[in-house]
């Protein structure tokens, strides 16, 4: 396969998770905006409340990605049946997943008097958590769902269902917070509803869809029209996903913690820091989006065993990341400013926002690397050396530095955005390593 192939196939797969994943946080900027409007009280409870639940999310959307290599594996190989059951049972595990999660959130919800909120927010908080908490099974069935279709190669679907799911959480928002006054419990039932719809979507799309339609597909159905649920199968399905997660919670862990030293600094840097990682999302979407097709290509390699192709795919990809992040750091540039007070009315914010962009551009490098190879070990199912690589990158490194430059070294909040190359760095560095180590293994293999 040459260059231009391999670039087109991810690019074909990527921009559709890229815009879905855009959508979204759009969608999260207008639910933060309409709330806002609606009061500060409603506004403060919806940021308790989504601070607790986004570790939370993190760690479900972790057990969803085994789905997408497990699946690209049997897929590739013709093992139609195999796809089916994986898919099931993908389902089963993601949904008992999150109904733990839920009882863990439950348990917190009993408590939360404990956690020294204000009391005149505590009205506010406990109707939006449990209508937040009854989202997360239909959030998982999503998620589950979603990592099926992209496994195949169909990313197209899940960006329209995300889209339509994105448009009716906006209608509802405006029609349950505004014209019903419902306030933040009207944003909640907002999320619930298009969270449940959408595994509904890509359920209606599986059955009606092309997807399923082929020979190969039809003839397994035939064959084992009541596919059984595989123990052996669940089981490497949450052994692969949990180490995934596990990675994923360390890295959002981290840069909650920094948010905790931003508000020792100070009001006006903790308002910077939250426009420049709202904004910063940009680049990482459009990473995350190649990652990801990148990690669907690479899973249905590894099952045909064509390990020079695993290589080159993910060495492609990692180049179009430079490439996005040099047009993407551009772009933040050129607009900081117009982007800094359609944020804030603050000149020392905005000030203090402007500061933190040598910062940001210098961790792209570092975000390129290790987006793309974490998705890359995850395709090749090495995902139990990530935990101890994320651990050490992020809470022995970029948490610890964070720290120390900001307060020992008197560089205040900049301090902390500098701790960020070092971490992401550290972390792209060890799953090179790593993700090169298990090819060359396989390699070899292949060879003798």
């Amino acid at each position: 396969m040459n260059l231009q192939t391999r670039v087109s196939a991810i690019f074909h797969l990527a921009y559709p998770i890229v815009i879905a994943q855009l959508g979204s946080i759009l969608q999260g900027w207008a639910d933060t905006i309409m709330v806002g409007q609606y009061g500060t009280p409603e506004l403060s409870a919806a940021g308790f409340v989504n601070n607790v639940f986004n570790l939370c999310i993190y760690f479900l959307l972790g057990i969803s990605y085994a789905t997408t290599p497990i699946v690209g594996a049997f897929f590739s190989k013709g093992k139609y049946n195999k796809v089916l059951q994986t898919l099931r049972e993908s389902n089963l595990v993601n949904l008992l997943a999150s109904l733990v999660v839920v009882s863990l959130l439950y348990l917190l919800y009993l408590n939360l008097d404990a956690l020294g909120q204000p009391v005149e927010l505590m009205p506010l908080i406990r109707p939006y958590f449990i209508v937040l908490l009854l989202s997360l099974p239909f959030l998982s069935l999503f998620n589950s769902m979603k990592q099926f279709f992209d496994a195949l190669g169909d990313t197209k679907t899940p960006m329209w269902v995300m889209i339509g799911g994105n448009v009716l959480n906006l209608i509802l928002n405006y029609l349950l917070i505004f014209t019903f006054d419902f306030g933040l419990l009207g944003a909640g039932i907002a999320t619930l509803a298009s969270r449940a719809l959408m595994p509904l979507g890509l359920y209606v799309a599986l059955r009606r869809g092309n997807l399923l339609s082929s020979a190969n597909f039809q003839k397994a159905l035939q064959l084992n029209p009541h596919i059984p649920y595989s123990r052996k199968g669940m089981l490497a399905l949450f052994r692969l996903g949990l180490p995934i997660s596990i990675q994923m919670c360390l890295e959002a862990g981290s840069f909650n913690v920094v948010a905790i030293f931003m508000g020792w600094i100070g009001a006006t840097a903790l308002a910077a820091h939250q426009i420049m990682g709202t904004v910063s999302t940009l680049g990482f979407m459009v990473y995350y989006g190649i990652g990801a097709a990148a990690a669907i290509r690479i899973a249905y390699f590894r099952g045909q065993e064509e390990w020079d192709e695993v290589r080159k795919t993910a060495r492609t990809a990692l180049w179009m990341s430079f490439l996005s992040g040099v047009v993407v750091v551009a772009f933040i540039y050129v607009l900081a400013v117009p982007i800094a007070h359609v944020f804030t009315t603050s000149d020392e914010v905005a000030a203090l926002f402007l500061s933190f962009l040598p910062c940001f551009a210098c961790y792209q490098l570092g975000d390129c690397l290790q987006t793309i190879y974490a998705n890359s070990l995850r395709a090749i199912e090495s995902v139990k050396a990530m935990m101890l690589f994320a651990f050490i990158a992020y809470c022995v490194v970029s948490v610890p530095l964070a720290y120390i430059f900001a307060f020992p070294c008197h560089l205040g909040a900049v301090g902390i955005w500098w701790s960020f190359p070092f971490g992401l760095t550290t972390a792209g560095i060890c799953y090179y390593w790593q993700f090169h180590k298990k090819t060359s293994i396989y390699l070899s293999f292949r060879d003798k």
